[in-house]
């Protein structure tokens, strides 16, 4: 449970309003028991942080159930991973998507999993729909190959000695496949983006249904992102 009353008591409340919001991200839409439940939180407590949301526009109520309200979804469009990378990787991201078919996504880790952080739909989106803030396993292509070349101590999965070997390949070949091992019906293909320092900051992923051959995919992925990596090199902050 949220503790409320721990020492300086705004970061309790501004942890109890996020845990208010992430149960509310989570449900869709929801009513204040629940959300109460879900995020840890005495009901009356919950209440009075739903009603200042409510006021705020970070939170709507209609009737009996709270959903996320639009100043949140205003706010959240200002986020990107780096400055300038998705602005930098939009020509490039589309373009890849029209001359392959695939859904296109940009992605960074996050609290161990491969989060989107832009996407663009293909002809397969509808056997695994790719969207901005949809979160993924890190086991999926675009998070193995940042995991692979990450610094140890990431919040994943402890590693196997077969991911010790298969990060190895994934460090030498530049990119990562997935032949539909995190989804039935769905291939992936991933590299890293990297900035000024040569780190990987993020990863392009390309997704298709698995009829299509991988090969071809995987040297237009590769391409594509020596394009946005360059791209980012040479962009002031990266």
């Amino acid at each position: 449970m949220v503790d409320m009353n721990m020492p300086g008591g705004g970061r309790g409340v501004l942890e109890g309003a996020f845990a208010l919001l992430e149960a509310v991200e989570r449900a869709g839409e929801s009513r204040l028991t629940a959300l109460a439940a879900e995020s840890g939180l005495p009901k009356t407590t919950a209440r009075r942080l739903l009603e200042q949301l409510v006021e705020l526009g970070a939170v709507e109520r209609s009737g009996g159930l709270f959903r996320m309200g639009s100043r949140m979804f205003r706010l959240g469009l200002g986020w990107q991973p780096h400055p300038g990378m998705l602005a930098l990787a939009r020509r490039p991201v589309h373009e890849l998507a029209r001359a392959t078919g695939a859904t296109v996504g940009i992605f960074v880790l996050r609290e161990g999993r491969a989060l989107t952080a832009a996407a663009v739909p293909g002809e397969w989106d509808t056997f695994a729909p790719m969207r901005a803030g949809t979160a993924f396993p890190w086991t999926t292509a675009a998070g193995k190959v940042l995991v692979a070349g990450a610094p140890a101590g990431l919040p994943v999965d402890p590693p196997t000695k077969a991911w010790s070997r298969e990060a190895a390949q994934i460090r030498e070949a530049g990119f990562a496949i997935d032949r539909q091992e995190v989804a039935e019906g769905v291939c992936c293909v991933a590299v890293p983006l990297r900035g000024r320092s040569g780190t990987a900051v993020a990863a392009l992923c390309a997704l298709v249904d698995p009829s299509q051959p991988l090969s071809p995919l995987t040297a237009s992925v590769v391409r594509a992102g020596r394009v946005i990596s360059a791209s980012m090199q040479g962009h002031p902050g990266r």
